[in-house]
């Protein structure tokens, strides 16, 4: 993952990191259980689960789930379709006139590769979703992703690399990367 940083687990850093994502977690729930005419109710919990103000021209239709809030940020007129995924630790930011289909999981954070690591450190690194693009349905985007303004993103397509700018990019594929050394012993 590109511009990975890692947070121990375990640490004062980790569990200010858990209570936030519990305060957010919470925030959300009770946005998706708004009704949906209730634009202020919506849009005063939107600020508190991103931490301040957010565009007036920012739409994001329940539900909606988000498991941090303070490391998003958003351009003018972005749509944001229903049950998206926001896992936004590692900071998402959004350009201007980004559309978002259903079902689009944004993730900024992970565990390490290595078996040994994965409860020791949670990793982290951005995604920038530059002015003008189009994620569909159900597509997901990694750590450490740039989408260039402009782009379109297929539907079900599973991002793990920059997207240059004006492109569209459509799939989604297994590809080995590489092997991790022999399986560990059951302890």
């Amino acid at each position: 993952m590109r511009n990975e940083q890692r947070l121990p687990t375990r640490t004062p850093e980790s569990r200010a990191f858990a209570e936030r994502v519990q305060l957010a977690m919470g925030l959300s729930a009770k946005f998706n259980l708004l009704p949906f005419d209730d634009l202020a109710a919506r849009r005063a919990l939107l600020t508190e689960i991103f931490g301040g103000p957010i565009p007036d021209s920012l739409s994001i239709l329940p539900p909606f789930y988000c498991d941090y809030g303070l490391g998003a940020s958003f351009g003018e007129r972005v749509f944001i379709n229903q049950g998206c995924y926001f896992l936004d630790f590692g900071g998402i930011t959004i350009g201007d006139r980004v559309l978002i289909g259903p079902r689009v999981t944004l993730s900024t954070a992970g565990h390490p590769v290595e078996p040994d690591e994965r409860f020791a450190f949670l990793t982290h690194a951005p995604i920038v979703i530059e002015d003008d693009v189009w994620i569909g349905a159900a597509a997901t985007v990694t750590p450490g992703v740039t989408i260039g303004r402009g782009s379109v993103v297929g539907a079900g397509a599973v991002i793990a690399k920059d997207v240059p700018p004006m492109s569209v990019v459509t799939a989604t594929s297994h590809v080995e990367r590489k092997r991790l050394g022999p399986e560990p012993t059951a302890p």
